[in-house]
């Protein structure tokens, strides 16, 4: 075959193993990349050889539903890829508990998520979660603050803060503390927001009314707790931002690791800044989360790197970038509150969407022949 030269004699037995599809793939997606997310999963899942149906976000729908017709337009049969749309609480548990669903594949909230992992529990279902992140860059005495500060602001800001990678955490060496919250502050106030759509805006609203409520009912929190607010923190509302969900890119200092706004998903622009002093400290600071997404450590030292590398706890590590981000060759996920998602994601998201087949072919009969015999001679 492929003008290779074939064998004149075949062997007369031999094994091998092969991936199978698990059948019907439910994919549930979020509001944030509704076009990236629903294709990260619907990609494998139909390469596999399973059909799917996909649940976009309330919010977001129409993308996933030009996504299938564009499916549909390539000459995808009819019943491979389909899509419905509502609320979580009207069809949600039907997404997950189908009987035909033979495997869960969710991105969103962690709340949802563990529901979502005891139902497919109870059924045997495979599961592939998804879920928060509560993310930490670390900035070490010998950082350079230029590369920081851009990383900074694109990882707690870009997108509004709206992605499960998003910089929330700034763990930062005493010795160049105040100078880089010098730095952070002039830029953060010269940010540019508004309309997403507008090229020089650098940075876009949250997604809904109820995102900005609950976004700056953190920000209440934090200042509640005695975080130290230094920059932003109120909801944007005269002229044109009255059209939209806008509140300004905030930042909190002398924030400690008890704080709710140190450790809890806010999904929205505000940063926490804390100190610390020993590279051991940092490393337990950045681990102290329920989440375990993507982390990042700034430093020119070859060493600590790598030990940030091995100490870590994410999913995703990097090293003088930002914590947002994924390279699509490589798995995409976290561990702990954050789930397994990394199952469904790059060269992974096969593990996802089949399951091994062991296949044993004998075509002399030998190898019954030896099965038997194994069994009649073995000793009671």
């Amino acid at each position: 075959m492929f003008g290779e030269t074939v064998p004149s004699e075949m062997p007369d037995k031999f094994a091998m193993s092969v991936r199978m599809p698990l059948g019907v793939v439910s994919a549930i997606t979020p509001w944030n990349f509704p076009m990236a997310i629903p294709s990260w999963k619907l990609m494998p899942a139909i390469v596999t050889g399973n059909t799917a149906v996909i649940k976009p976000a309330t919010d977001t729908p129409l993308s996933v539903i030009n996504l299938v017709k564009t499916f549909e337009d390539a000459g995808l049969p009819p019943g491979v890829l389909n899509v419905v749309t509502g609320s979580g609480s009207d069809i949600g548990y039907e997404m997950i508990a189908n009987k035909h669903i033979k495997v869960v594949s969710f991105t969103g909230s962690t709340e949802v998520g563990h529901t979502i992992s005891k139902v497919c529990a109870d059924k045997m279902k495979q599961v592939s979660l998804e879920m928060g992140g509560k993310n930490a860059i670390i900035v070490m005495d010998d950082a350079d603050l230029d590369l920081v500060l851009e990383g900074a602001l694109w990882g707690a800001f870009g997108t509004t803060g709206q992605r499960c990678t998003a910089t929330s955490r700034l763990i930062v060496h005493e010795k160049v503390h105040d100078q880089l919250m010098d730095m952070l502050i002039e830029k953060v106030e010269k940010l540019k927001v508004g309309d997403g759509l507008d090229e020089t805006v650098e940075m876009g609203p949250v997604v809904s009314k109820s995102q900005l409520n609950s976004v700056y009912e953190y920000i209440q929190i934090g200042k509640k707790d005695g975080a130290n607010l230094i920059s932003g923190g109120e909801i944007l509302k005269e002229g044109n931002y009255g059209k939209g969900f806008f509140i300004q890119p905030t930042i909190f200092t002398d924030v400690t690791p008890k704080m709710r706004i140190f450790k809890e998903e806010i999904f929205g622009p505000v940063l926490s800044v804390i100190k610390f002093k020993e590279f051991a400290d940092a490393i337990v600071m950045a681990n102290d989360s329920d989440y375990g997404l993507s982390s990042s450590i700034y430093t020119k030292n070859v060493n600590l790197a790598f030990k940030a590398m091995t100490e870590l706890y994410t999913g995703i590590c990097y090293i003088n970038a930002p914590t947002i981000g994924a390279e699509i060759q490589l798995p995409f996920g976290g561990t702990k509150g954050t789930g397994n998602g990394h199952r469904e994601a790059g060269s992974t998201a096969i593990d996802t969407f089949t399951e091994w087949k062991s296949v044993y072919i004998d075509f002399s009969g030998q190898l019954q022949k030896a099965q038997i015999d194994q069994f009649e001679n073995k000793d009671d």
